[in-house]
């Protein structure tokens, strides 16, 4: 009788902790999140540093303030301050603030104990723009391979890179700007203090992100702030290494005097007593310069293209790539045709002097090979050659850490017919439009961009495409890789072609990713030598 009674407790404490709300104990207090269909618990809007508003803005950030009883963390904090830039961006974010810093935790443990490795996904949008909730980067995908995954939120524009010379007199660091960057590395501190409490293993966590969150992975990776945070890095689309590159603090300071003249102010507490709807207004306004990262001698200690070059960087394990149509052929052409005579043109108008060595690694023989070559050379200038970069420096003084490269050549298939009149842009963004404006065609390579959703196993929350059954094949293949190398540093694994690491001496092997994904050879190699050529001459 009196087992019978017991087994009724333990079989009824069983069935309450199935269905009662997920909760986790972090060093601010505990968290209650919410249990998935899926059995993935959720935890949304997490407060990982104090909300920098008022005093706190153009700060770094500061310790989230500890709570007393149970936090309910079931929807996405506010999205930071930004305008509405980019058509494609699928906010479930609780509106907009400058209290923006928050994290989601997406966990398959039913315990604290079970140290599953940890993915930590920062979001693009060209430090102007994006979201931690945005679907196509959703973690409950990844959760279901046996990952705890995070989005994480970070300042942005004016709020996230304005820098002055207040501001760094000011600052016990003599830095400033680069508040973006730093809550980034506020948040990896967070995941190392509390991702055990999820079921995380501190010591495992792998940082990603595309386009400015694959700039940012590369920055972290340069960074003294974010050294034994994480230990494998991935990076879609872009390093800082080639794509806006932090520049000199007093450039950075000028800009910042430059905008208090454009808002009328002068000191730092004006600047500071600016509703946070006006200053974003004023970001929009013409002749506002953009808001760079710096070298503040603090986050970023030297250009981190030195830090790689004499090994410094973190020693991790890499994965990175690029996209087959990260730009298109106009942005070499503009609104000529594609012909021989005009592509040598504008390359000369481009290039000057250095036109003829161009045109030899970005050869086209007839009108016809002239779109791809341009699409080529517009891609490579707008993000394949940093990504190229990194990849390549990182394979020679990473510390013999592997580095997998990987080229993303699936197009999109078609819009579906209910997503309305909506138009594909350049850099892989759509704009909706009330007018019955003829379609564009349909790209003919991968666009900027385009990868997210099948790398993250998140093709269902893109709603404008007409998924098929291939290129549910082609998610369910990047994400293994993905998923792999999060677990192992290594994306190989069973029923996947084989991968090959980079290796320092040349003829590098690259992953083309596509329905039938394969090893390829880089055949390419003299354009990206000549890039950094041209890089180092300027």
């Amino acid at each position: 009788m009196v087992l019978a009674v017991q087994i009724m407790h333990a079989a009824s404490a069983q069935s309450k902790s199935a269905t009662s709300p997920p909760q986790a104990k972090t060093a601010n207090g505990t968290v209650e999140g919410v249990l998935e269909t899926s059995g993935v618990r959720a935890f949304k809007g997490i407060p990982f540093a104090a909300p920098p508003v008022g005093e706190l803005r153009w700060r770094e950030p500061q310790p989230a303030k500890n709570w007393t009883g149970v936090r309910k963390t079931v929807k996405f904090g506010p999205r930071a301050m930004q305008n509405a830039v980019f058509g494609d961006m699928g906010f479930r974010s609780d509106g907009m603030s400058e209290d923006c810093l928050y994290l989601n935790v997406w966990t398959p443990a039913e315990s604290a104990n079970e140290k599953l490795p940890v993915l930590v996904y920062f979001y693009g949008g060209g430090f102007i723009a994006g979201d931690g909730s945005e679907g196509r980067y959703d973690g409950e995908s990844m959760a279901k391979k046996g990952i705890v995954s995070l989005t994480v939120n970070y300042r942005l524009g004016a709020f996230g890179f304005y820098a002055s010379a207040d501001l760094t007199k000011e600052s016990p660091h003599k830095a400033s700007g680069n508040y973006g960057y730093l809550d980034q590395a506020a948040a990896l501190a967070w995941v190392k203090q509390n991702i055990a409490a999820f079921g995380g293993d501190p010591n495992k966590v792998t940082i990603a992100g595309e386009s400015a969150g694959s700039l940012s992975v590369s920055a972290l990776m340069a960074s003294p702030l974010s050294k034994d945070l994480f230990a494998a890095a991935i990076g879609e689309s872009g390093s800082v290494l080639g794509t806006l590159p932090p520049v000199p603090l007093a450039q950075a300071e000028q800009a910042g005097a430059k905008f208090n003249e454009q808002v009328g102010k002068k000191t730092l507490a004006e600047m500071r007593a600016i509703p946070a709807e006006e200053l974003l207004k004023a970001t929009a306004g013409p002749g506002v310069p953009r808001f760079s990262s710096a070298v503040d001698g603090y986050f970023f200690p030297e250009p981190p293209l030195k830090t790689f070059q004499e090994g410094k960087q973190s020693q991790v394990p890499l994965l990175a790539g690029w996209n087959t149509e990260e730009m298109n052929y106009r942005m070499i052409l503009g609104k000529e045709a594609p012909t021989l005579e005009n592509y040598t043109k504008a390359v000369q108008k481009l290039y000057g002097e250095q036109a003829d060595k161009v045109l030899k690694e970005y050869a086209a023989t007839s009108d016809a090979e002239v779109e791809q070559v341009a699409t080529d050379l517009a891609g490579d200038r707008f993000i394949g050659f940093g990504t190229w970069k990194w990849i390549d420096i990182q394979s020679k003084t990473g510390g013999g850490k592997p580095v997998y490269r990987y080229l993303y050549g699936r197009p999109r298939p078609a819009m579906n017919a209910e997503a309305g009149n909506v138009t594909a842009n350049l850099a892989g963004g759509v704009s909706k439009s009330t007018d019955a404006a003829p379609k564009a065609p349909l790209p003919k390579g991968a666009v900027h961009s385009a990868e997210i959703e099948y790398a993250m196993g998140n093709l269902s929350y893109n709603k404008v495409y007409a998924w098929t059954p291939e290129d549910h094949k082609v998610s369910a293949t990047m994400q293994e890789y993905f998923a792999n190398f999060i677990k192992t540093s290594n994306p190989n694994g069973k029923g996947l072609p084989e991968w090959s690491p980079v290796t320092p001496e040349g003829g590098a092997k690259y992953m083309y990713l596509d329905v039938d994904s394969r090893l390829e050879t880089d055949k390419h190699k003299g354009r990206y030598v000549l890039m950094d050529a041209m890089a180092t001459k300027n």
